[in-house]
């Protein structure tokens, strides 16, 4: 059985009177892909927060990449790549310019640079738009990128927030190629979405409702057990059990 790379145990995040997190716990092994989904405001952007090292829970505890959730946010970001819903890169530099900038930012030597950068080129068929503004670069195009450069330091764990929003159909399934391919060579995929027909690629779903999960398996077992036939139909079942407002 593949190594546990997140491991929480009853975490929540607790704001005033609100609980955003209710105690969730689960495990996620080396390699797996998986998806983490909510309707707005059941708590999974918090929840990913606190794994990213960004937020610090109020109760329980847990690892990520084998750091504590408590004590060392700065190591688990360092571990760890992060693509964020909106896009992250810089606009007004260049492919390359972010590329360079993103790799000093994880540390490596100007030799990895080069190396890594030129690998990117040839994956994403960029060669001719290594000197391009990231600001004329098609959406799509500009999510690979982002994606690209945020495994270019070789994350053990991807968290990727909703990142094929607003992306075409064509663009999606390419950006899923790049995920298998990443998972494949080891690398833990941990994505939100909001496409129902993404989470069916997942090797497990947790759906989260009122900050809670209420469900947890494979996308096979999940349709199985709630007798299904999709999970955008499992989705829409947990979800109408949401009490509070998004």
């Amino acid at each position: 059985m593949k190594e546990v790379v997140i491991s929480v145990k009853e975490i929540s995040k607790v704001f005033g009177d609100f609980t955003a997190v209710d105690k969730i716990s689960f495990d996620v092994r080396k390699g797996e892909i998986f998806g983490f989904l909510g309707a707005n405001g059941a708590g999974k952007t918090t929840a990913m927060r606190m794994l990213c090292g960004l937020s610090f829970p109020t109760h329980g505890s847990g690892t990520v990449a084998g750091f504590d959730i408590r004590k060392q946010s700065e190591e688990i970001k360092r571990n760890i790549g992060y693509m964020s819903q909106k896009f992250s890169l810089y606009n007004n530099l260049t492919v390359w310019e972010n590329i360079r900038l993103f790799a000093g930012i994880y540390g490596l030597s100007k030799q990895e640079t080069k190396q890594r950068a030129e690998n990117i080129f040839k994956q994403l068929d960029f060669e001719k738009e290594r000197n391009t503004l990231v600001a004329s670069l098609p959406l799509g195009w500009k999510q690979k990128l982002s994606f690209s450069i945020a495994t270019i330091h070789k994350p053990e764990i991807v968290f990727l927030d909703e990142p094929t929003g607003g992306v075409d159909p064509i663009t999606r399934r390419q950006f899923w190629e790049m995920i298998y391919q990443a998972s494949n060579e080891g690398t833990t995929i941990f994505v939100t979405t909001h496409y129902m027909d993404e989470a069916e690629y997942c090797s497990r779903v947790s759906i989260m409702v009122d900050g809670q999960i209420r469900a947890l398996d494979t996308p096979a077992n999940l349709k199985k057990l709630y007798n299904a036939e999709s999970m955008d139909e499992v989705f829409r079942r947990l979800a109408r059990e949401a009490k509070r407002g998004e």
